[in-house]
């Protein structure tokens, strides 16, 4: 490296998405809004799951997904404990102009989301994560 070049971190993180029984892994940057990460988010989903994501293996019905330009609210979660899903999710309070880099997303998180009415309040949301069970864990 040239003695006068500087290291300049990458700003480009890779997300665990998590809904139901999927796991979306995705690119963002840290200095994305969470505004231009729904769009990005919805683009994917819209795109691989056109007829909509499992919530559980239990009840094999989709959850639609919204459409653009209906009214609803994308919310995300990062985990109590990264080590430990089971423990359940802390809901991210972002705005649309907040960068993900501010709200402490950094590389391999996992991240769940939520889709919620317009007026629904963020904080009662649940995170629809079924976590696969090993066949070791079968045997206790």
């Amino acid at each position: 490296m040239p003695r006068n070049a500087t290291l300049v971190d990458d700003p480009q993180i890779t997300i665990r998405f998590k809904y139901g029984i999927h796991i979306i892994f995705m690119f963002a940057m840290l200095d994305w809004t969470f505004s231009r990460l729904t769009d990005e988010l919805l683009s994917v989903l819209r795109d691989r799951y056109p007829k909509g994501l499992t919530a559980s293996i239990g009840e094999p019905e989709a959850t639609t997904l919204p459409t653009s330009g209906s009214d609803f609210k994308l919310v995300y979660a990062l985990p109590k404990t990264a080590s430990d899903l089971s423990r359940g999710w802390n809901v991210i309070k972002a705005g649309p102009n907040d960068t993900l880099g501010a709200k402490g997303l950094t590389e391999m998180c996992s991240v769940a989301f939520a889709f919620l009415d317009p007026d629904a309040n963020e904080t009662d949301a649940e995170f629809p994560v079924e976590l696969p069970i090993l066949d070791d864990q079968e045997a206790l």
